[in-house]
């Protein structure tokens, strides 16, 4: 069972733990964060995205996370879809769609290498051309994730119609002519924004390897990826097809959620929140977890990171 699953419904074990437990239930953290929300600075998604916020969403994660560390240039949900791809079909398409999905992760990985995304001698963001064809390697790729999700919705996604109806003529190319104008726009938009605000001072004041994208919970019987993890910070983006609604019950308890899930203290996770366009990233919540100092010895950047 997946967190989202498990939050999804009010009788589900999590769901039942979390109302027994936290009893306070998730009203404090969602009125932190809309006293705090600023809806003058809402990039609201262009006509074209329609029904793939969802997808744009993904992608937008994905970049951002490249931007503080680019460990994994393709996350492990899209490899894992690229492979299922191969089981999809019957008559060779599935093999046409992995043969492609391959040539996909080789050419994403070359290029965020080449860009050097996670340089903190560089900005934030690349030039537009770049950020482009960048945008339509992670809508391509956010599009395979869906098969390691769910091989029903996968099939509805314009990646496995163009691949179905010609699979001969089903290329890389053709592939990343599959994203709708206004999906590539918004994502650079996006990612324009974050990189002239604060989520740039915090990338600024941190180190690659402090950082762990898309971070998993071993051990956990609930499966959940987290969006970025960063010197015990956790990070959660959000795109969304209705951002001024943002801050529901579910993302309340989802950020409860992965703090109860690391329990083996991996990543060292003292403070959560969500980016805001013109501020700091907001302290939403706080766990406090006995353990003994670090033996590193402290940096510079630490009591900066402290969010008011």
């Amino acid at each position: 069972m997946s967190l989202t699953d498990g939050l999804r419904s009010p009788h589900s074990p999590l769901r039942r733990f979390l109302d027994r437990e936290l009893s306070a239930g998730p009203g404090p953290l969602r009125q932190n964060y809309r006293a705090q929300h600023r809806t003058d600075h809402v990039l609201l998604p262009p006509p074209g995205v329609g029904t793939e916020a969802g997808t744009v969403g993904t992608a937008i994660d994905q970049r951002l996370r490249l931007a503080f560390t680019a460990a994994a240039p393709v996350d492990d949900a899209a490899l894992a879809g690229i492979e299922r791809t191969g089981r999809f079909g019957g008559h060779g398409e599935g093999l046409r769609m992995r043969a492609v999905g391959n040539e996909l992760a080789a050419r994403l990985t070359e290029t965020v290498q080449y860009l050097d995304l996670d340089n903190r001698d560089l900005p934030l963001d690349r030039a537009q051309d770049e950020e482009e064809d960048l945008a339509r390697m992670l809508i391509a790729a956010a599009w395979y994730q869906v098969l390691a999700r769910t091989s029903i919705g996968f099939a509805f996604t314009p990646l496995a119609g163009a691949a179905l109806e010609d699979p001969g003529g089903f290329t890389l190319s053709r592939l990343l002519e599959l994203p709708h104008p206004d999906m590539v726009d918004d994502v650079v938009d996006q990612l324009h924004k974050a990189a002239h605000g604060p989520l740039q001072d915090v990338r600024a004041v941190t180190r690659p390897e402090d950082c762990h994208g898309g971070p998993t919970f071993a051990g956990a019987r609930i499966t959940a990826d987290a969006d970025l993890v960063v010197d015990g910070l956790l990070l959660d983006f959000k795109s969304t097809r209705h951002p001024l609604k943002e801050m529901s019950q579910r993302t309340a308890w989802q950020l409860a959620g992965y703090l109860l899930l690391d329990a083996a203290d991996a990543y060292r996770i003292d403070t959560v929140g969500l980016p805001h366009p013109h501020r700091r990233p907001r302290r939403l919540a706080r766990r406090r977890v006995p353990r003994p100092p670090r033996r590193l010895p402290p940096r510079p950047h630490r009591a900066a990171r402290r969010l008011p």
